[in-house]
């Protein structure tokens, strides 16, 4: 099912009731998106939490891995990715990856990480959140132009002559950056920045 004009999606927070079954929960939301695929939604965004009890998704890269098996046309985004949570290279891995494994069809959502506790959890100190994700978001869209191997070193992460075993597929995958407000974040911020590559229409993909 098609449609002209104006263009829908939804943000899918990995919010679920405490105590529900959390196989059923995953299946409920995996069933959603194939529903928004069959009525010609454009783009789902699914987010990742590690903390609280009742945010399941812990991975968005495994959740779109399996949505895109299910589905067809429909953008599949992470939303976000918490960059201070991973090294870069591995998410620029990941998300090169599932770009091939969708034809096209994956977005990366980057982020600082919204929960204190998630944070916490990990040792990093919520004001460090911020910087982290700009760190991280250079070396990623450094190494996702595959050009020159990329050096960099941080307090938190380094690379050596790093480059990606893939390019993207196409110079499709879009990549956004959010810098909204969160309750880990140092300072309210508006959406300031979005980064793009170009993107080429998933549904002229056979």
């Amino acid at each position: 099912m098609a449609h002209k004009g104006m263009r829908f999606g939804i943000f899918l927070a990995p919010f679920h009731r405490i105590g529900e079954n959390p196989t059923l929960a995953l299946t409920r939301d995996m069933e959603l998106i194939e529903w928004l695929d069959y009525l010609g939604y454009d783009e789902v965004w699914v987010g990742e939490h590690h903390s609280a009890g009742w945010e399941l998704i812990a991975s968005p890269e495994l959740f779109i891995a399996a949505a895109a098996e299910r589905t067809r046309h429909i953008m599949l985004g992470s939303g976000v990715t918490s960059l201070p949570y991973h090294h870069p290279l591995l998410v620029a891995q990941r998300f090169v990856q599932l770009d091939h494994m969708t034809r096209g069809r994956s977005m990366l959502g980057c982020g600082p990480g919204a929960l204190v506790s998630d944070a916490y959890m990990l040792g990093i100190e919520p004001v460090t959140q911020r910087p982290r994700m700009d760190e991280a978001l250079d070396a990623i869209m450094q190494l996702l132009r595959c050009e020159e191997p990329v050096t960099m070193k941080t307090d938190w992460f380094e690379l050596r002559q790093a480059r990606l075993s893939t390019c993207t597929w196409p110079t499709t995958m879009r990549k956004r950056c959010d810098r909204s407000s969160a309750p880990s974040a140092t300072r309210p911020s508006p959406i300031s920045r979005r980064r793009s590559v170009g993107r080429r229409d998933a549904r002229t993909i056979p």
